[in-house]
Order: C-alpha cells, then structure tokens, then sequence
C-alpha cells in the first residue's frame, strides 16, 4: 500500500513538472533578471515567511491558507484588524484587512486620525494574484518593521476580490502568464468579469467594494493586475487617465507627484516601471500604442469618474512571478511613502475635482485613425519577427527574447459624444433598480412623497440596435441617435429628483445619458421601451386613415410626397402604420426613455 502511494506521489509530480515545462516552451524566451528587491524575500525558516516566498515565489497559497496567514499576522499585531465586507457568489468572506494606529475596523475612527487612507486590492482576476503575495509580505514588513508610516497613513487591503475565481485554480488558467505554478480564474462564479461591473454593479464582489467606499474615506484606490499583449523589457506598468480626464487636478498630482517617486523607487531597485503599453495592433508594433482612456466599467475609469485618485496596475504577464511580486512590493510601498509626504496636496486636488462644475462633458471615446499621433513614445522593447503561419494560415509574430528600444506614435482617445449637463435628472417610482443602483454608487437624491407634475425633456430613441452576442450576461444596446422631446410628467410617489450639483455629478451623467457607453441604458436595463405593447388592425386603420385625410390637407400632402418613395408606395403595412404612427391611437412610449431631464 504504501508502494502504491509512493508511486502515485512521483507520478502526479512528474506530470505536473512536465506540464509546468510544457507551458513554459511555449512562451517567448525570457528576459533574464536580478534585482536589489530581492531582500525583501525572507528565508524558508524565518517565522513570518509568506506562502509564497517559502516556494521561492513560485507558486501562490489557495484562499484558506492566505486568510489564515494573514489571521495570524493580525492577531500578532495591534495595528492590524481583518473584517469581512460580504460575501462572495460562493458565499466565501470578503475580506479585508486594515492597518492604522490604533488599530481599528471602523470607517469613523479612521476618519477622525485626519490620515489619508490607500485601498489596494488584488485578484480582481484572481489568475493575476501578484498584488496578493506582494501585499502579505508588504503588510507583514510594516508592521513588524516599518509600523512608524502609520503615523501618517491607513491602509485598507483585500488580498482577493475575487475569491471563487481563486479557487478555481489550475496550472492551465492562464497560458500566456509566465507563473504562479497555480493560477485562479478571470471571471467569479457566475462567469462575469469584475472590472467591467463597477457601473452596472450586478457583482455581489464589485457591490461589496462599492459599499466600502461608501463608508470608509479612501484617497487613493489602486487595482493590481496582470496583462497580456505584447512582449517588452518593462516589468511594472501602471496608468490613470492622462488625456481629458474627469478629475484634472487628481490626474495632474498624479503624474507629477507620486510616478516621479515610484519610478524613481522601481528603478533603484532593479525594476522597469513604464506607462501601460496597449499595442494598436499586437502583430505590429509599429502601428503605435494607444493611450487609452477607460470607461466607467472598469475600475480606473470609474475612479475618475467619480474623482477618486485611481491607479490601474499591470504587471507584465512574461515575466516570471518573483520578478512581479517583487515589483509591486516595490510599488506599494513607494506609494504608500508618497502618500504619507504629500497625501494632503492629494485631498487638496480631490477637494478641487469634487466641487468643478462643468456645463458640458463627454460621455463616449473612441480613436480617430485619421488623424496624427498625439505624441510618440519611447519603451524598452524586446525584438520581434513575422513569419507566415501553416496553423493560422496568417502572418503571425515571434518575439526573440532580445533586447530592443523602440519609439512609436502614441495615440490619444478623442470626445466622440458631448452633453449638456442638465440641472437635475428624474427617475419615475417605477424604476426602484435604477434607483437602488444610483444610491449604491453614493449618488445624493430627493425622494418624492406626493404626486409631482414637472416640464422634462425625454429622449426618444431613433436609431440603435441590439448587440448580436450577449457581453457579461447582458445584450447591450448601441445607441447612435436620440431625439429631444419635451413632456410633462407626473411623477409618482417614491420617483426621485438628482441634482447634477454634487461631488459625483460626473458620474451621474455618465450613467444615464443613453450615448454613454457605460450608461444603464446601453447595458441593457430599459429594453422594455423597445416593445410597441398596443397594436390596430388594417380594417381599423382604413377608415380612420380616410377620416384623417379628409380633416388634415396638410396630413394628404405629406401622404401624398410619401408615396413618392417607390419602396413606400408598394408596402401596404408600412403606409398603414403611417397613418396609425400620427393618430392619437398610437404608443406614445415607444422607444421613450424615461428618464427625464430637468433644465
């Protein structure tokens, strides 16, 4: 017996060590790498070695192991607290771990300090699990070492966001990704993404976070993930929105501020810290890197929508797991020193962006391919070449695993829409799920508590269509042209009034203005307005059609430069629906969107 369980041990190793190599022969060749932050990593026999540096930051522990880690680490410390925030698909805890003096898991304490506060988070996509690792070793060595920055800081950390996607973990989750051995999944349990939730907040992982950031004062929100795409010497990749941001003043501290000092941090300690480097197209890096400008779906865009100070991590997916941990070790803590030198200069940009009024903004991007770059930009590259593939039957790339600098076009979003930004939004009583949505995003409302007659503009939908796929398990609704009409409506018990004059008035307009990308509409929650629900027989529309003719000599001639179209003239359902579109008879709320503005 004990044969037998010897034997089924080495088989199981063998496979696996031949999987791992399998996977590691079909990746580009990597960069070789040493770094001064490879102190950071404690010896197998130190007390408080982390999971994953006993592997040698190979592989990454499973979700019991990290939590109970980390229980130990708080139960040792008086400035650290855990609580959980909710609970996942699974209804595995949310946790989150807080580090500040005193120790304290409640909002107001932390607020009364007078400290700025950093969330970061990991696992988002729990395959891209570095911020994880990076953040036990960060929190163990601040507060068995370096606890005196929480003089000047709070710390709010959730080592997983996404914790049924982290068990379900396997070495095939994610091939293009140099290690952990095990990786988790990009989706949660019910097979949808996170960061494309932040506005539509169906997730009970992103409508937990949403709530924490509801009650808890965050200054600066950071994201750590892993990316794909193309190959190049960078390691650490992080970015915010630079190009017409929502929030300039918290754009430019930023930019000035806290990326001089983590790329001054990242480099001394043998690290390549760059911009994000998105390709216009992977197989040709030539065509120049976008300079992208997120939606409020994702988390960096939602953050400076609604102006909170938000850093998008991408830690380059070739480059092997110690090399990333390393790296966001690094970054962390040079952001949590920033913070702690210059977190006032930050609530002074945050204060400035919350009290901004604009009179119009934009609601939608997109790239105009017709005109110059924007500017060019220089990056550590690795060297490529084309080859034409027998398997794809394309022309497919090869990256060399060789050093090259390159200096690209560098192409910035543009406006694609802009709107007037009404004084106030209505959302009629028979929407409470938009109007749940709204609170949960800390949208400030005025409920009505009797009957209200007011002037509104309604927008009338008059060219869309319906995606021809389902994206995160809704059917989205590309809206290209709207009509303005102005209507009174009486709004019932429990509608509500939005006033635009608030810190998130951005974002408010972003979430209901039907040309916005990310608005409810777009994603699908008023689909009912597609549907005529009221219908008239031909037999019917006859004899009114000759009741109208006869009453209306100005309704005959339109009639009669209608016919005009030849296609028109041999439909006879379409010219009956002609006459019952402009007949008293016909569904006024068709293609209405019922949420009004107020002037």
């Amino acid at each position: 017996m004990k044969r037998s369980i010897k034997f089924l041990i080495a088989l199981f190793a063998v496979i696996f060590i031949s999987q791992s190599h399998c996977a590691a022969q079909i990746l580009p060749p990597e960069l070789s790498w040493q770094g001064r932050s490879e102190k950071f990593i404690r010896p197998t026999d130190d007390s408080w070695v982390s999971p994953a540096e006993r592997s040698g930051l190979t592989q990454t522990p499973d979700y019991p192991a990290t939590i109970a880690w980390l229980r130990k680490l708080v139960d040792h410390s008086p400035y650290l607290s855990m609580l959980s925030i909710g609970k996942s698909g699974q209804q595995r805890d949310l946790w989150l771990v807080t580090a500040a003096k005193p120790g304290t898991a409640a909002p107001a304490d932390l607020q009364k300090n007078g400290r700025p506060t950093l969330l970061f988070h990991a696992g988002i996509h729990a395959g891209e699990i570095d911020g994880k690792d990076a953040g036990l070793m960060f929190l163990r060595d601040l507060v068995l070492k370096n606890s005196r920055l929480l003089d000047k800081i709070n710390i709010l950390f959730i080592p997983v966001l996404n914790p049924d996607g982290h068990e379900n973990s396997s070495q095939f989750a994610r091939v293009n990704q140099r290690g952990p051995e095990k990786m988790g999944w990009r989706t949660n349990a019910r097979n949808l993404n996170l960061n494309r939730d932040f506005t539509k907040a169906e997730t009970p992982e992103v409508r937990a976070l949403l709530r924490l950031l509801q009650k808890w004062q965050v200054d600066l929100y950071i994201d750590i993930h892993v990316t794909d795409g193309i190959d190049y010497q960078h390691d650490i990749t992080y970015g915010f929105t630079t190009k017409n941001p929502y929030s300039p003043q918290i754009a430019a501290w930023l930019k000035q501020t806290l990326s001089k000092n983590v790329n001054k941090a990242l480099h001394d300690f043998g690290h390549f810290p760059a911009p994000l480097i998105f390709a216009m197209d992977n197989k040709n890096l030539e065509a120049g890197v976008v300079n992208w400008t997120a939606s409020p779906r994702f988390s960096n865009g939602y953050g400076d929508a609604r102006h909170l100070p938000t850093i998008l991590v991408e830690n380059h997916s070739l480059k092997s797991f110690k090399q990333r941990v390393l790296g966001t070790y690094v970054f962390l803590q040079a952001v949590c020193n920033t913070l702690a030198e210059n977190g006032q200069n930050l609530r002074a940009a945050i204060a400035k962006d919350e009290t901004m009024r604009r009179k119009t903004l934009p609601v939608s991007w997109a790239y105009d391919h017709q005109n110059e770059p924007t500017d060019s930009l220089a990056f550590l590259g690795v060297a490529y070449e084309k080859f034409n593939s027998a398997i794809s039957g394309a022309e497919e790339v090869r990256w060399l695993g060789k050093i090259k600098k390159y200096k690209v076009p560098y192409y910035s979003q543009k406006p694609a829409s802009l709107v007037e930004i009404p004084q106030a939004y209505w959302i009629p009583a028979s929407r409470p799920d938009i109007i749940e949505k709204l609170r949960l995003h800390g949208i400030e409302m005025q409920e009505v508590q009797k009957p209200q007659k007011v002037m509104v503009e309604l927008y009338r939908l008059q060219k869309y269509k319906l995606a021809p796929a389902p994206f995160e398990g809704r059917v989205r609704l590309e809206v290209e042209k709207v009509k303005s009409e102005k209507h009174e409506v009486t709004y019932a018990p429990g509608s509500v009034r939005i006033s635009t004059d608030q810190p998130k008035g951005d974002l408010l307009v972003l979430l209901l203005e039907p040309e916005s990308q990310d608005s409810f509409l777009q994603w699908g929650y008023f689909h009912e307005i597609l549907q005529r629900t009221e219908y008239i027989e031909g037999y019917v529309v006859e004899p009114l059609a000759q009741k109208m003719l006869a009453e209306n000599p100005q309704l005959k001639a339109e009639f009669e430069q209608a016919l005009q179209d030849e296609k028109f003239a041999q439909n006879p359902r379409a010219r009956l629906q002609w006459f019952y579109q402009r007949s008293p008879y016909y569904d006024r709320n068709y293609l209405l969107y019922p949420v009004g503005r107020q002037r």
